[in-house]
């Protein structure tokens, strides 16, 4: 056995003593890591890896494969000598539950531990009441796995994705100002029981920051901002891989600035919003039934109101990416939500107002992922989760 082969108690994180179980399950994790990060490889190219000696790596692949947890991934023939196997993990071991709840649409995701979609939905949420919008995302997951054809006991994480800030200790989330009812206490443990699945609660903007920087155009930045504008304003901010929610799960919850003035509008969010843009173009001359799509559509159109209420809300829009690049010098800055997802738009009075305003000039893009942010961010964060559930359920076999 080489001396990697032997690991001691600190490299396990605790002071429990080592023992060959303890050993065996550390060179099992280290290299199933190994070929989740790196991709499939052969029992020789795991051993030269990890600094395992070869039947150390044999014997913990045997397991592995046993459990359910790495399969034959096809052969690799050298130059010279006989081919050789190839092991990848296996994505079936277990999957991940993602949940997107918006104010007009719920939108459900079931992953295998890949991070492949097997499954999802989108259904227009007609909900009035906490109580009615909780049933409808219990009964919306359920019917969704039992479509999928995955066995519901290999769920091993759910991640629901809802505006404000979910407050642990109290067991309700707080600042959904757009979702009545929403903050009652206990309501997502409800929903956790009837799931019956594990059920982890974040911030919106937070997972669709992690969903971008994970499947989107956020991928490498050192610090990454996602802007969601949308019925209300939010911001998640992704430094160095992983989320900044701050001391209390608050960071980014820009909406509460005071818009400069002290005068109508009143905060931020009142000024870069979906309301904010049609309240601009109403006070522009446009009449009728509006909704930020339609001031929008209008623009694209020509229509000299909405090209106005559209400029005003890009130039509103620099203000804030100003004063994020004050406080966080990001190197990208992503607008994303349904005005966001205006960004062709948007992007020019944005950059040339923010040339005006300010030298911190970060670049500032669009979303590639739109309206799937939120969803693939919860997805994302819940195959963490997941990943660890499936190995530590090994021992069942």
């Amino acid at each position: 056995m080489r001396e990697n082969d032997v690991m001691t108690s600190s490299d396990e994180g605790g002071d429990l003593p080592w023992n060959p179980q303890r050993q065996r399950s550390s060179n099992e994790r280290l290299l199933l890591d190994r070929l989740r990060a790196e991709g499939p490889a052969s029992r020789a190219q795991l051993a030269r890896d990890t600094g395992l000696s070869k039947p150390t790596v044999s014997s913990a692949l045997a397991s592995l494969e046993a459990a359910g947890l790495v399969r034959e991934a096809g052969t690799m023939t050298p130059e010279r000598g006989r081919a050789a196997v190839l092991y990848a993990p296996d994505p079936t071991a277990g999957y991940a539950l993602g949940i997107d709840i918006g104010r007009a649409w719920l939108r459900i995701a079931l992953a295998d531990l890949d991070g492949t979609v097997v499954a999802r939905s989108e259904v227009r949420n007609h909900a009035r009441t906490s109580a009615s919008m909780a049933d409808l995302v219990v009964t919306s997951a359920h019917r969704l796995v039992e479509g999928s054809g995955v066995d519901a006991d290999k769920v091993a994480q759910a991640v629901v994705g809802t505006p404000g800030v979910y407050d642990a200790e109290k067991r309700r989330v707080r600042y959904a100002q757009h979702l009545p009812g929403w903050g009652r206490p206990g309501l997502f443990d409800q929903m956790r029981d009837r799931l019956g699945i594990p059920l982890a609660v974040r911030n919106d903007a937070n997972l669709a920051a992690l969903g971008e920087y994970t499947f989107g155009i956020g991928a490498g930045s050192r610090l990454f901002v996602y802007v969601m504008i949308g019925t209300g304003l939010g911001m998640g901010v992704v430094s160095e891989g992983q989320p900044f929610t701050g001391a209390h799960g608050g960071a980014g919850e820009i909406g509460f600035l005071p818009w400069p003035g002290g005068r109508q509008p009143d905060t931020l969010e009142d000024a870069v919003s979906g309301d904010a843009v049609v309240a601009a173009a109403r006070s522009l001359g446009m009449a009728g039934t509006l909704t930020a799509k339609d001031v929008f559509d209008a623009a694209r159109a020509g229509t000299p109101a909405a090209v106005k209420a559209v400029r005003l809300e890009g130039e509103r829009i620099a203000h804030t990416v100003a004063v994020v690049a004050a406080v966080l010098d990001p190197d990208l800055v992503v607008l994303g939500g349904g005005v966001g997802h205006s960004a062709d738009l948007l992007l020019r009075p944005v950059r040339e107002t923010l040339r005006a305003l300010t030298p911190l000039r970060p670049k500032v893009a669009r979303s590639s992922l739109g309206e799937d942010a939120v969803l693939l961010g919860a997805v994302a964060t819940a195959l963490g989760t997941a990943r660890d559930v499936a190995f530590e359920r090994r021992t069942a076999h």
